[in-house]
């Protein structure tokens, strides 16, 4: 299971990611950002979404997958918890989320960032940085 930590940025809020593989990587990204959102919230699933989505490479995919995440937190109003992957690849996903309506934040995202964004690929699986503009 991946881990995240959120390092010191100048005005804006970033994560520092560490992941097994491909979708522990996308789901721990995920988790870490609405974590920064909410804090240590805990939530029931009682909500699900289904989504493609399909990018050049592995990078733009992060940031498309996170940002239609904030979408759906922005539209909706709904935290996810929970993501289940039909396909993951470095270009393309098909996912199904579950999540819940949260009121109450500690942050707010307006997206995330291409910002010195470079996944890579270790010997443990993968790691990266990605920055939030807030």
């Amino acid at each position: 299971m991946g881990r995240w930590t959120e390092i010191d940025h100048t005005a804006d809020l970033a994560l520092h990611i560490w992941a097994t593989d491909l979708e522990d990587l996308f789901t721990t990204a995920a988790r870490g950002m609405f974590q920064l959102l909410t804090g240590d919230v805990s939530i029931e699933s009682s909500h699900q979404e289904f989504f493609s989505l399909a990018a050049l490479d592995v990078e733009t995919l992060l940031v498309d997958w996170l940002n239609e995440l904030l979408y759906l937190n922005e539209v909706k109003g709904l935290v996810f918890d929970t993501f289940a992957f039909d396909k993951l690849s470095p270009t393309r996903l098909r996912a199904q989320i579950r999540g819940a309506l949260v009121r109450e934040y500690i942050n707010y995202i307006k997206a995330a960032t291409f910002h010195n964004l470079e996944i890579l690929k270790t010997e443990d699986g993968y790691e990266t940085e990605i920055v939030f503009d807030t």
